[in-house]
């Protein structure tokens, strides 16, 4: 066991509010408990969602003070008494701590913790837990897709997108993504999609349409259904599905369109899966890591003093490429 007498840098909330909340400050190196595991923490992706806990607007609220962050990736330094699967000196990943990712270390419970293979350098390793997780879920858990079927990713240039694409592609679906720049639709290309249309022409859903023969999709993996959901539902085929995983405010839509289609609108939120749903994904993504098609796309950079920027950056950035991490 380490001694707990070392200090660590690490970005602490001690009230909800704006970016400026989160502050770099020096605290004790956590102890793992028996089901625990130690991690010297190299790099830490950042999500959407943490800026909605921070900001104290979103319906699960923190213990304060806290530290956020979920997806790191690192190095084991130390485990607990009972934890079996892991030593000092694994390389890993993770899908969720328990003292918080934007850190120099972490506790994990060991459930939560994954090899991460030599082929994934540690920026990719932080930027695999939740986008890839909550692709997963979107597309098989929650809109229950089949191999044959077309999805649209919006917003498929940035980390759950990026993972939606690969994933999709893998397990043999017809592939449409849509991005805001000239880099974004290129790297929605890159990683599996068949086509690629920007979400900042007027008529990109009619591409769409032309792209399905006038059928219309099966699935509509949505990123800001605030902008996109009423649109969406002009685009579905009958019975389609369209998965809500993010949005950032209210949206006026007509119910009769989803009973012209019989369509689904499905909330899609990690925080509900269950142990046996994230072992079915936890097998699917290094299976995908062993094949080659996992392969994450890491974005912009920051380092752990410029957590505010981040903060910033994620929600104001004016198309998405890759997975935000911060590297310690």
């Amino acid at each position: 066991m380490m001694a707990t007498s070392k200090l660590m840098r690490a970005i602490r909330v001690s009230e909800f509010g704006g970016p400026s909340v989160l502050r770099l400050c020096d605290i004790t190196v956590p102890s793992p408990s028996q089901n625990q595991v130690l991690i010297r923490v190299h790099a830490c992706g950042v999500n959407p969602v943490e800026t909605y806990i921070r900001s104290g607007s979103y319906a699960r609220k923190p213990s304060l003070p806290y530290t956020p962050g979920t997806d790191v990736s690192g190095v084991v330094e130390a485990v607990g008494d009972r934890v079996k699967l892991f030593q000092a000196g694994d390389h890993v990943f993770t899908t969720a701590t328990e003292t918080g990712g934007y850190a120099e270390y972490t506790v994990a419970s060991e459930d939560c913790v994954h090899s991460l293979p030599d082929s994934l350098n540690y920026k990719q390793g932080a930027a695999v837990g939740i986008p890839y997780f909550t692709a997963y879920r979107a597309i098989f858990h929650k809109a229950h897709a089949k191999a044959g079927e077309t999805i649209l990713i919006h917003g498929a240039s940035g980390g759950v997108g990026v993972a939606a694409c690969q994933m999709a592609r893998a397990l043999g679906m017809k592939v449409l993504g849509t991005a805001g720049t000239t880099e974004g639709l290129e790297l929605v290309l890159e990683n599996g999609a068949h086509q690629a249309f920007n979400h900042r022409e007027e008529a990109y859903s009619s591409k769409v349409m032309e792209a399905t023969k006038g059928q219309g999709v099966n699935v509509i993996v949505e990123m800001l259904s605030n902008v996109n959901l009423n649109n969406d539902l002009q685009m579905l085929a009958y019975g389609g599905r369209v998965m809500i995983v993010g949005s950032r405010g209210p949206i006026e839509i007509n119910p009769r369109d989803t009973m012209a289609k019989e369509s689904s609108i499905i909330g899609v939120a990690l925080s509900y899966a269950t142990a046996e749903e994230k072992a079915e994904c936890a097998a699917v993504l290094l299976a995908g890591m062993d094949a080659g098609w996992l392969m994450p796309a890491v974005g912009k950079q920051f380092s752990l003093d410029q957590a505010s920027q981040a903060h910033i950056d994620i929600i104001n950035c004016t198309g998405a490429s890759g997975k935000m991490v911060l590297t310690m």
